[in-house]
């Protein structure tokens, strides 16, 4: 059986050129570590790292039904946003279930943005393409995955050290006044861009969508102001350190966004598809959660992990794990029976052939 032909970004070449040890990830080939997981870690938590993430899919949606087909298939309510503005959701799936968490980027009232996961780009583009043919909307669907570079510039110091390469945001204002979770297009070393203080790490910053001939310029110029390429191993153990969702992981086709914790992006103040089944199951209350396990023994809880109670009944799995490099200790994502998914709950991870004691934690891990 032959071996699918990896793709890979616009950086490739420089993510060699700088010692990174490559991995397949999500159908392409991407820069797992450089000079190593806890140094990448403690430079985006401490002042400042950067990382590739052009594997990510991004599609657009434009026409008189835009912000229709957006608000049918996107959980949260894209009626709030304004030009300029980024909201997280994700895509329920008829059944219950997610078909993935993206970011809605408005443009204007019929021009919005899809940010979504590098291994479920097609299967995200189907759904909507039938969500779009099932409801006759009026909209065009494009997408542009492969004509954009993103590079994530995450830390307490990245806005300052983006600011030293002088972008020229398109509505004439201020670098420092983007704030959270808004975006603008901009002009980068020459290229047109777009800027959003977006981020998966907790650590503040933004990612920079780019044409892919800005990539290595804009990677360079990053360097020279000395921000450490970061690999994919950093990436997620800032984003469990958050508590953050990794989509096959935590959450999949089968698993609740209320469970998942993402209530707080599943609005009933509008139409939505499994509007309906969401509504009931909020009134009764999931019948599990996705919850934070702090090891309270040396031990890694990994994905696939039975968790028991004390009696060593099995009550759970862990879903990511890890050794959190700012706590020392190990850290884990588990559902849980609802019942037990209250703070402090004392538990056990079967960790190979014996049981190491954790509780359950409120997410953020991190606290900053």
């Amino acid at each position: 059986m032959e071996t699918p032909t990896l793709h890979r970004t616009a950086l490739h070449e420089a993510h060699v050129e700088a010692g990174a040890k490559m991995v397949p990830f999500a159908g392409f080939e991407m820069p797992v570590q450089y000079a190593g997981l806890q140094l990448e870690h403690e430079a985006v938590r401490s002042k400042c790292g950067m990382f590739d993430v052009s594997h990510m899919g991004e599609f657009f949606v434009e026409g008189p039904d835009a912000l229709a087909l957006v608000q049918w298939v996107s959980s949260n309510d894209a009626a709030k946003l304004v030009d300029g503005k980024v909201q997280y959701a994700c895509m329920p799936n008829g059944k219950g279930g997610i078909v993935d968490d993206m970011l809605v980027y408005r443009f204007a009232e019929d021009k919005y943005m899809l940010v979504v996961n590098a291994s479920n780009r097609e299967k995200d583009w189907q759904w909507i393409q039938d969500q779009i043919a099932e409801r006759a909307l009026n909209v065009q669907l494009r997408d542009d995955s492969d004509s954009y570079a993103l590079l994530a510039v995450q830390g307490p110091q990245a806005d300052d050290l983006v600011a030293q390469l002088k972008p020229e945001r398109a509505d004439g204002n201020d670098w420092h006044n983007l704030t959270y979770y808004t975006f603008t297009q901009a002009s980068l070393l020459g290229h047109e861009v777009i800027i959003s203080a977006t981020g998966y790490t907790g650590a503040g910053g933004v990612e920079i969508y780019m044409p892919l001939d800005a990539a290595e310029p804009v990677w360079n110029a990053l360097l020279e102001l000395s921000v450490p390429p970061c690999g994919l191993g950093a990436r997620d153990t800032l984003r469990m350190e958050m508590g953050f969702c990794l989509y096959g992981n935590d959450i999949d086709d089968t698993t609740s966004p209320l469970a998942a914790g993402l209530g707080w992006i599943t609005k009933f103040s509008k139409d939505f598809v499994d509007r309906p089944r969401l509504e009931a199951e909020k009134a009764a209350g999931p019948s599990s959660k996705l919850v934070g396990l702090l090891m309270d023994e040396r031990g890694i809880p990994r994905h696939g992990y039975d968790v028991c109670n004390l009696e060593g009944r099995v009550v759970g799995k862990v879903t990511s794990g890890t050794m959190s490099p700012s706590l020392g200790q190990g850290i884990g994502m588990a559902y849980l029976e609802a019942s037990l998914a209250t703070e402090g709950t004392p538990l056990k991870v079967q960790i190979r052939n014996k049981t190491v004691s954790c509780h359950v934690v409120r997410f953020p891990f991190y606290k900053g």
